[in-house]
């Protein structure tokens, strides 16, 4: 599910690095949001990342 419909951003996978440089996976998970929008007269429910509701790109 969390996947934005628009730029595919989807969960990230890395390493937690620690000061004494021990290494532990971790995933990074993007901020998605649902948004209801009007296509051609019909509303529907898309998921979206913050980064395309600020740039204005789901329209």
């Amino acid at each position: 599910m969390a996947t934005c419909e628009i730029c595919g951003k989807a969960k990230a996978f890395g390493n937690h690095v620690s000061h004494a440089n021990n290494r532990v996976k971790k995933e990074i998970l993007p901020n998605i949001q649902r948004k209801k929008i009007t296509v051609g007269g019909v509303s529907k429910r898309i998921y979206v990342c913050t980064r395309c509701l600020r740039t204005g790109n789901f329209k």
